[in-house]
């Protein structure tokens, strides 16, 4: 009796993976505009130098971020802000060697992710857009009124919580094959954890 295969998982990294560069700091200009993005990017240049040093942890830099861009903005507003962006502007920084993986993937039937630490306020929306993919991202903490706190809901979705997050969404290792892409050390946990594991390169 032949045994059936398991069924396949691609799992994509977003930022410098599957496009050119950050998304992230592009969404705040979106969200912004120019004046109160230089206004709120300069406040902020003591934490991303400490960032850039190694002397401060990515969730920590990150929450201070969305702290001074997002703070007591109604998620709502940031939701159409994520959908404008999704159409208008995720489409000219994607990388087409990338994207060419990821059809690749969805042609043949394998179930497709992506696992990222930007947000899913606009990764989904982008995603939706491709059929059949879905998103692991980080997420707004929403007060009771419905702004946006500033702060992340659980973790940031980096390092070893992108692998913590697959195992939770797709239970066992041992039932599924994993293909992983990424680009940056904070996705080297990922690859680690996949059977194919993909750093700097679509090949």
């Amino acid at each position: 009796m032949t045994t059936p295969s398991k069924p396949v998982v691609a799992a994509f990294d977003f930022d410098g993976t599957l496009t050119r560069r950050d998304t992230f700091m592009a969404f705040l200009l979106h969200t912004t505009g120019p004046l109160r993005f230089a206004r709120h990017l300069t406040a902020l240049l003591p934490t991303l130098a400490a960032y850039g040093a190694g002397l401060l942890r990515n969730d920590i830099a990150k929450e201070r971020v969305l702290t001074r861009f997002l703070t007591g903005m109604p998620l709502n507003q940031l939701q159409q802000q994520g959908e404008q962006y999704a159409t208008s502007k995720l489409p000219r920084l994607l990388r087409p060697e990338a994207m060419a993986r990821l059809d690749w993937h969805q042609a043949q039937g394998h179930r497709c992710l992506v696992v990222s630490a930007s947000l899913e306020l606009y990764l989904t929306p982008w995603a939706k857009q491709r059929g059949a993919l879905e998103v692991i991202g980080s997420r707004l903490e929403v007060a009771a009124d419905g702004s946006v706190t500033g702060k992340l809901q659980g973790a940031n979705c980096h390092g070893e919580e992108k692998v913590r997050r697959l195992q939770q969404l797709l239970g066992p290792r041992n039932t599924y094959t994993l293909y992983a892409y990424g680009d940056s050390p904070g996705d080297r946990p990922l690859l680690a954890y996949a059977d194919h594991g993909f750093y700097r390169t679509m090949s």
